[in-house]
């Protein structure tokens, strides 16, 4: 049987994977990820207030500092959307500026050690508390899965409820092998949310685990608190690219699916 000291390391990453939930139902049936929602729910908020200090003292002469960088990340998620979305929809830039910046507020969350929400949560009675809102794949299929009930909105105003369902039935293989066909499109329309929720959350769990494998090297003494302190910052570094990154694919990879959804077979 493994020593307590060598379960230590294990414990402290197992405590800080862990959710907060609240059980609903008889034997728990259903539960709410109350960190995932608080976290989630705050990035929103910051993100909202953010763009509406960028507005406030907006002027179309010189900008501010902070005005200037929303109006480079708007335009920037403006030209990419629009490179992805040939049609004429308003909602395409709004949608993928939302995604984006949520997103990425959501995963900057990684940057801050897990410990400094955990020791100051513990003395008031939380015990588990997972900050990164996007290290939960519940959150990524929420995610994901709005964006599948807007695929089939834009499916449906593009093509209507008849040319949407005849489609389903007779593209790619005609109407004679509608069983393949159907069977066919309920493959490729389920497996784009779970591709995009699996992708994003593999990403951000696994880059979780390793920063808490960093932080448990730190305390094996003094050479481990210096390996720690060398590899913990440039996993920090390397994660300045793979943050933003993975909200750019989750982003660019939601308007190509709208854009599919309204090519006609």
């Amino acid at each position: 049987m493994a020593s307590e000291a060598e379960l230590a390391p294990t414990s402290y990453i197992q405590h800080h994977l862990k959710n907060l939930t609240i059980q609903f139902g008889e034997g728990g049936f259903w539960q709410l990820n109350v960190d995932t929602l608080v976290m989630a729910a705050l990035m929103g908020f910051t993100m909202v207030f953010a763009f509406w200090l960028a507005t406030r003292k907006a002027t179309s002469g010189v900008p501010g500092k902070w005005q200037a960088f929303v109006e480079i990340v708007l335009e920037f998620v403006d030209a990419q959307a629009r490179d992805a979305y040939p049609g004429r929809s308003k909602l395409v830039t709004p949608i993928a500026i939302t995604l984006f910046c949520w997103i990425l507020m959501m995963n900057l969350i990684k940057m801050i050690p897990a410990d400094f929400f955990a020791i100051p949560l513990h003395a008031v009675g939380i015990e588990y508390w997972k900050p990164v809102p996007t290290a939960d794949v519940n959150a990524t299929l929420g995610m994901s899965f709005s964006v599948f009930f807007l695929m089939i909105f834009f499916a449906l105003r593009a093509k209507g409820l008849g040319g949407f369902v005849h489609e389903f039935f007779t593209a790619p293989f005609g109407p004679w092998m509608f069983p393949a066909n159907i069977l066919l499109n309920i493959v490729e329309l389920l497996s784009k949310p779970v591709s995009l929720a699996m992708r994003l959350f593999g990403n951000m769990y696994g880059g979780e685990i390793v920063f808490l494998l960093i932080w448990v090297l730190g305390g094996v003494g003094i050479a481990g608190a210096i390996a720690a302190g060398v590899f913990g910052l440039g996993w920090m570094l390397f994660h300045l690219l793979v943050i933003p990154l993975q909200a750019f694919i989750f982003m660019m990879l939601s308007i190509v699916y709208l854009s599919l959804m309204e090519e006609h077979h």
